[in-house]
């Protein structure tokens, strides 16, 4: 656990992907402090790790060993105030991260790694108001962030080198493998990959080429496969035998811009929002959101564990 164990986390926010961070954290062997204004966050916290704990990668501490690591601080400033690294994960509100960001920048002590799980926002925009937001890095993960390793690195024009290279480190330390992103992007690279899919998905299940549960069947059983074990070039590359990439665009591949004005642009419109709710509640209804977390990390976590032994295998 890379002498973790000295380190102390501060988590503000105990939402989705806040909870995810608390059980790697812990899992990890760091100490975890909890900022959050919500009276029953204790309780939250408590029932989140009861769910992710049998989730977390091998080698993580024993959950029985988690309280005596875990405390609550409702408090902001206390919460940060000799934190080693610092993770928030508020809501998308650019004013509310200022702010945040403002009272934590003259809260913490100097040095502290300050990180953000934004999916969307520039660390400048967010350290607007901060007196030095060199510290500050956007660390965006993928949900469930216990579970998949992928974490987003970006930097903004007034970030510290160094602090990016410690965002890196901090990341690997707690085994996701982190990317930086050579310049921001607006929502970054992975949920632009992501909301392309999803806008070809909605439109096929509008046009009524396939229903929202079969195009969740057409994915796991085909592109989700393969790139759980190769990217998009590297299948391509392969698509096009001993010739590679260069075989496949110039054959195959030569009608790609073509094909790419045929995808379609489904409107959001309430006949379609109504229409994606009903048939996914159709689908997925019958389970609580519990089960339904308990199965997709539990085929994941066993993704990850057989990508590991064939690591080593070849």
């Amino acid at each position: 656990m890379s002498g973790n164990e000295q380190r102390t986390v501060t988590v503000i926010g105990a939402g989705t992907i806040g909870l995810g961070w608390i059980a790697l954290f812990l899992g990890h062997g760091l100490r975890v402090r909890v900022n959050s204004r919500r009276a029953e966050a204790p309780k939250i916290v408590e029932e989140a790790l009861e769910l992710f704990a049998p989730f977390l990668p091998e080698g993580s501490a024993d959950p029985a060993t988690f309280a005596e690591r875990l405390e609550f601080e409702p408090d902001l400033a206390r919460a940060v105030a000799d934190a080693d690294v610092v993770v928030e994960n508020a809501p998308e509100n650019l004013e509310l991260k200022q702010e945040l960001f403002e009272r934590i920048g003259a809260a913490v002590r100097p040095g502290a790694l300050l990180l953000s799980s934004t999916s969307t926002l520039n660390p400048d925009a967010m350290g607007a108001r901060m007196a030095d937001s060199g510290r500050l890095v956007v660390g965006h993960p993928f949900n469930p962030p216990h579970v998949v390793p992928l974490v987003e690195v970006v930097a903004g024009e007034r970030t510290s080198p160094d602090a990016v290279r410690e965002a890196v480190e901090f990341f690997e330390s707690v085994g996701r493998v982190p990317v930086v992103l050579r310049k921001p992007i607006l929502a970054f690279a992975a949920n632009r990959l992501q909301s392309a899919l999803l806008r070809e998905s909605v439109h096929l299940v509008r046009e009524g080429v396939v229903s929202l549960e079969e195009l969740d069947q057409v994915v796991t059983h085909s592109i989700g496969l393969r790139w759980a074990t190769v990217g998009p070039f590297l299948a391509f590359h392969l698509g096009g035998g001993t010739g590679g990439l260069r075989k496949w665009l110039t054959t195959l591949g030569a009608g790609l811009e073509q094909g790419w004005e045929l995808l379609g642009r489904p409107p959001m419109d309430d006949a379609t929002i109504q229409s994606l709710i009903e048939q996914a509640e159709a689908a997925y209804g019958g389970a609580s959101y519990e089960e339904l977390v308990r199965t997709r990390d539990t085929k994941q976590t066993a993704v990850l564990k057989a990508l590991a032994e064939a690591e080593r295998t070849v």
